[in-house]
């Protein structure tokens, strides 16, 4: 039988597989290709730049071994690095890393094309090169646990935080997801978490960033080709945060990629953090396997503040920015507005500024009548399955029935208006909506806002349907 590369190489990941774990395997040796053979050479393909550095930095010895095994003690192994998208250049670099006597590979010669102008590995933050520029970790610095004020509703998520900050990786609390309602910190503590932790650790890659920015890279990455540029960047992240992972329903594709990353990482003890407007058990259109890893650690709720909290609070906002106010009137504020530190601080901010504005007292008379506007103008937070219950009552049908693949005209309308008043009332995305109303695309729920639109300004009944429903959701 004669000797190719393929078998050669074969036989070298026979003895891989059985020396190193399973998903370390098929993340750094399934996507290498044998290309060819050349006396004691081996040439493989491998997919970046930074593959090929990986690999000699983590298993150069067992590559050497494996490859010594096969081709003796003169083989070498030549990596030839595919650069796609290199805007009309085809040609390939190569670097040839040939065995030594020191049981390392090393870079003999590097070939680059003088016309190549695609960086090295594509960091969806567009910084080029990984290993002499620092990766900025989009954190906020005024996000900090000292103005993170504890109290009862908080406590459990901020000292988990706090033990991450000071052994990322090392705790038990990987992941950490930090879940509640809107405005109750939870991008504050993660920002706070990753903040402490550069200033522990300034070697540590700490990198922040949205479940939808992540999304729209990894949809950008496909298109380019560069999918796996995209997974080998977040695997080099030390601790990597990401804000409101709820908005992964649905997205089949960037949950296949980050169940990959998120095992390499928790595999190499890396921090993972996670915040959600939801629980694990309450998410809707993520994977099983998805959800699975998110309750290994530990999950933390942060509850509304309670009244002593809320008062902690605005005394802590307006010592930090310079202002002094009664102590009746913070606790007017405190006692009349319980739904959010958000809207707690906004109220804060409204009086100070029309005191200033108008040139008047802080008095509580004023207090009275920005807290009441306040109040008035903040829209209660609506979920979709509300919605959808206030529809179906409205038109006497149940919510399977409003959820169904029927196309009776009255019940298409029925779900058009629920999926127009989810994407009214609630900040959830389109594609988000249609999973929750009976998994539609966003295409369609594109299409019944704009329905709905159309029949009201020319339906006088479908008019009514509107106003009605509007109402109810506004009580």
């Amino acid at each position: 039988m004669s000797v190719t590369a393929q078998s050669v190489w074969d036989n070298c990941l026979e003895f891989i597989k059985d020396n190193i774990q399973p998903q370390a395997y098929k993340t750094w040796f399934e996507p290498i290709k044998a290309v060819k053979l050349s006396d004691t050479a081996l040439s493989v393909q491998v997919p970046s730049k930074f593959f090929y550095e990986w690999l000699e930095e983590h298993y150069v010895k067992i590559l050497k071994v494996a490859l010594t095994k096969q081709l003796g003690e003169t083989a070498k192994l030549v990596y030839i690095i595919k650069m796609e998208n290199t805007y009309g250049n085809k040609q390939p670099f190569t670097e040839k890393i040939p065995s030594s006597n020191r049981g390392a590979l090393k870079s003999q010669d590097v070939d680059v094309p003088l016309n190549n102008k695609n960086p090295e590995l594509r960091n969806p933050f567009v910084i080029p090169g990984i290993r002499n520029v620092k990766i900025e970790s989009q954190l906020n610095p005024n996000y900090s646990f000292e103005n993170f004020l504890e109290g009862d509703s908080n406590r459990l998520a901020r000292s988990a935080g706090l033990a991450v900050a000071n052994k990322p990786g090392g705790t038990s609390f990987n992941p950490l997801l930090i879940f509640g309602g809107v405005g109750l910190g939870k991008t504050h503590l993660a920002h706070a978490i990753g903040v402490d932790i550069k200033d522990k650790y300034p070697e540590k890659t700490v990198l922040y960033i949205s479940a939808e920015k992540f999304t729209q890279q990894y949809i950008d990455a496909v298109k380019k080709n560069n999918r796996n540029d995209f997974i080998h960047f977040y695997q080099i992240i030390d601790v990597l945060i990401i804000d409101d992972v709820q908005f992964l329903s649905g997205k089949s594709g960037t949950q296949d990629v980050f169940f990959h990353i998120f095992n390499h990482l928790h595999q190499n003890g890396k921090q993972v953090i996670l915040t959600s407007d939801k629980a694990p058990v309450d998410m809707q259109d993520i994977e099983q396997r998805l959800l699975s890893r998110f309750k290994w650690g530990l999950s933390a709720e942060l509850q509304n503040p309670d009244f002593e909290t809320r008062v902690s609070i605005l005394k802590n906002k307006l010592y930090r920015d310079g202002v002094e106010m009664p102590d009746d009137i913070i606790e007017y504020v405190a006692k009349n507005i319980k739904t959010n530190v958000r809207e707690l601080e906004g109220a804060i901010i409204s009086l100070i500024a029309q005191s200033s504005f108008n040139k008047k007292e802080i008095t509580i008379d004023l207090a009275r009548i920005i807290v009441e506007k306040f109040v008035k103008n903040t829209k209660r937070e609506v979920s979709i399955d509300y919605i959808q219950k206030v529809v179906s009552d409205y038109f006497q049908m149940d919510i399977d029935t409003l959820q169904s693949k029927t196309r009776k005209r009255h019940i298409v309308q029925a779900r058009q208006l629920a999926m127009f008043f989810a994407k009214k009332f609630t900040k959830a995305s389109l594609a988000s909506i249609g999973s929750q109303i009976g998994k539609r695309d966003h295409a369609t729920v594109l299409h019944a806002c704009k329905t709905v639109d159309n029949l009201s300004s020319t339906d006088k009944q479908f008019r009514k349907y509107v106003e009605d429903i509007t109402k109810k959701l506004s009580v």
